[in-house]
C-alpha cells in the first residue's frame, strides 16, 4: 500500500504551466509535474481548480489571539501592550490551548500550511504559552507547521528575569529567539537588547525573529529613536555573522523617512540578508503606514506579510485569512496580484527557512486547492482554500 503522502494528484492548473496538468507526490515531496503523469500511486481528482504551494504566515501571535477587546479609540502601540500585559495576568494552559486551537483550526480552512508565533516569554506569563504552544507544534505538525519564537515583548533589560526564561525556552525546543528592539528604556539600550539576542542566538544555532521600528506615519517621521534601528539591527547581524538569519517585522518608521534614507536603509538590509515581515492589519491600524514593499523588494530584500494579530488590543479587526492581509496590502501600496502571491507562499516560506516552497519537483508537498479559474481571481475573490493531504514531516532533531 503506497504511504499516505504518495499520490497522483490531476487535473489541476498551476501559475507555471499552460493547460491542466498532474502532480505525482512520492514520500511527501513534489516528483513530477506534467500532463497525463503514469504514476503507480492513489489518485486525487483535482478538478480543475488551482494548486498553490500552502499559505504562510510569518509573523502571527497565536498565544494573545481571540482576546477580543473591541476597537479602542485611543489605540497606540502602547495601549495595546499596556491591555494585553494585564491580560496575560489571567492567561492558563486550558486558555491558551483553546484560543490558539480555534485560530489553528481558522488558519487551516484559510489554506495555510506553515505559521511562525511569536509567544511572549516574560516574568508575568512565565513560559506557560510557550510550553502550550510547544506541545500544539507537535501535535499539529501533520497539518501545520509550527515555528515557535521565544519573544521578550516587554523586554529584556526592563523586565529582569527573561533573559534566563529566554535561555530556557530555547532549552525546552523554542525553533527562534525573538527581540523587540524598541523595548527597553532608551536606544542604548534597545540596541544592547538586539545585540544580545543575535549573540544569544548564535550561540545555540537558531534564527532571530525582531519586532523593529513600529511608529511614525506616511507624511512623518520618528520621532522615538528607539523605533529607528533597521540599518543599525543590519549591522549588528552582519557583525555577529547571522546573515540570512534575520527577520524584521512592522518596520514602519521605513515609510516616514525620507528617500535617502529609506534607500539607505533597504540596501543595508539587503547587505545583511535581513527579511521583513510586514503587517498591513495592525500596522494600519496602530501607525496608519506600512514598509515601502516594492521600495524593498526591488532593493533585494526579501518580504512577505502576515496577519499578526486576531481579535486583541493589536488588531481587533483581525481574521487569520493570510489573504485579507494581501488585499489590504494591495489596497495600500498597489503591490501587483502576482507579487502579492508569491509574497504570502514562496517569499513568506522563505523568510522560515525554506528557498523551495512551490509547486516544482523536489519541493515538499505543501499543496493547497484553490475554488478559482486561475490564482489572481482565486485572490481577488478570497476563493475557498483546501489542503490536499496531510503531509508527513522529517523528525525533529
Amino acid at each position: 500500500m503506497a504511504p499516505r503522502d504518495t499520490y497522483l494528484l490531476t487535473d489541476v492548473r498551476t501559475r507555471h504551466h499552460d493547460g491542466l496538468v498532474d502532480v505525482a507526490v512520492h514520500d511527501g515531496r513534489i516528483a513530477a509535474i506534467g500532463p497525463g503523469l503514469d504514476h503507480h500511486a492513489p489518485r486525487i481528482d483535482g478538478h480543475q481548480k488551482v494548486l498553490l504551494p500552502g499559505l504562510v504566515e510569518p509573523h502571527l501571535h497565536l498565544d494573545k489571539a481571540m482576546l477580543d477587546p473591541g476597537p479602542d479609540p485611543d489605540a497606540g502601540l502602547d495601549a495595546a501592550v499596556a491591555r494585553t500585559a494585564e491580560r496575560k495576568q489571567r492567561f492558563t494552559p486550558d486558555d491558551v490551548r483553546a484560543r490558539t486551537t480555534d485560530v489553528l483550526r481558522r488558519a487551516q480552512a484559510a489554506g495555510t500550511t506553515r505559521v511562525r508565533t511569536p509567544v511572549d516569554v516574560d516574568p508575568t506569563v512565565g513560559l506557560t504559552s510557550l510550553d502550550v504552544l510547544l506541545e500544539l507544534r507537535d501535535e499539529w505538525r501533520d497539518r501545520i507547521d509550527l515555528q515557535v519564537v521565544a519573544f521578550p515583548q516587554e523586554g529584556i533589560a526592563s523586565r529582569p528575569g527573561t533573559r534566563d526564561l529566554l535561555v530556557e525556552a530555547l532549552r525546552r525546543g523554542a525553533d527562534v529567539l525573538g527581540a523587540c528592539s524598541y523595548a527597553e528604556d532608551d536606544v542604548d539600550a534597545c540596541r544592547d537588547h538586539v545585540r544580545d539576542v543575535l549573540e544569544l542566538a548564535q550561540h545555540h544555532g537558531v534564527p532571530v525573529d525582531v519586532h523593529a521600528d513600529f511608529a511614525a506615519g506616511a507624511g512623518g517621521s520618528a520621532t522615538d529613536a528607539r523605533h529607528d534601528l533597521a540599518e543599525d539591527i543590519a549591522t549588528m547581524t552582519r557583525a555577529a555573522g547571522m546573515e540570512g538569519h534575520v527577520v524584521l517585522g512592522h518596520v514602519t518608521t521605513l515609510a516616514g523617512l525620507d528617500p535617502d534614507r529609506r534607500r539607505r536603509t533597504a540596501d543595508a538590509l539587503a547587505a545583511a540578508g535581513v527579511g521583513v515581515a510586514v503587517l498591513p492589519p495592525t500596522d494600519l491600524y496602530l501607525v496608519g503606514a506600512s514598509a515601502p514593499v516594492r521600495e524593498l523588494r526591488d532593493a533585494g530584500v526579501r518580504v512577505a506579510y502576515s496577519s499578526n494579530n486576531v481579535r486583541n488590543a493589536f488588531t481587533p479587526f483581525g481574521t487569520v485569512d493570510l489573504l485579507d492581509a494581501a488585499l489590504l496590502l494591495g489596497h495600500m501600496q498597489g503591490v501587483d496580484l502576482d507579487t502579492l502571491l508569491d509574497m504570502g507562499t514562496v517569499d513568506a516560506a522563505a523568510l522560515l527557512g525554506d528557498d523551495r516552497h512551490d509547486v516544482v519537483p523536489g519541493a515538499r508537498a505543501d499543496l493547497v486547492l484553490m475554488d478559482a479559474a486561475d490564482a489572481r481571481t482565486g485572490l481577488l475573490d478570497r476563493a475557498r482554500r483546501t489542503p490536499v493531504t496531510e503531509r508527513t514531516r522529517t523528525p525533529r532533531a
